[in-house]
């Protein structure tokens, strides 16, 4: 007889509770089972010490003897040290793209760039200030001569 390491559902709508149980493959879900291991709370939180509760003598027990655990059971046993289970998801899947990863190093070179030009820029004012205040003043009657300019022939235009 095949035997499985699984859970049975009971709880009302939305209010899920799970039974570990030990059954034979050929039963229902929530069915006969032969015996029961352990119980799931999912609606404890994570770090709750009552969320799984699993008997792990017996556990080991019917691995030994060829239970086969369903993927959650053998989440839990794995959790648990009696069992060994690999990753199933792909760990490069969750990665960034070529584009994307070119595009990331692009910013990041970007930001350096901006990073170096802004304490170049702390230390450079403290030695040019001085220089840089002279040119300003100069410029700034260049700009009032060229602005009457300006207005002058919108003036004419208007009147005539």
């Amino acid at each position: 007889m095949a035997v499985a390491m699984r859970m049975s559902r009971g709880g009302s709508k939305k209010r899920p509770y799970y039974k570990i149980v030990i059954a034979d493959v050929r039963a229902p879900r929530d069915g006969k089972f032969i015996e029961r291991i352990g119980s799931y709370n999912p609606l404890l939180a994570k770090d709750d010490e009552k969320r799984v509760v699993l008997d792990t003598e017996r556990a080991k027990h019917w691995l030994e003897n060829g239970a086969q655990p369903s993927d959650r059971v053998a989440r839990f046993l794995d959790a648990a040290g009696l069992l060994k289970r690999e990753a199933r998801n792909n760990p490069n899947k969750g990665k960034p793209g070529e584009k994307a990863t070119e595009r990331l190093e692009e910013k990041a070179e970007k930001a350096a760039a901006a990073e170096e030009a802004a304490k170049e820029a702390a230390a450079a004012p403290a030695e040019e200030a001085p220089a840089e205040e002279a040119p300003a003043a100069e410029e700034a009657p260049a700009t009032e001569e060229a602005a009457p300019a300006e207005e002058a022939p919108a003036e004419e235009k208007s009147e005539g």
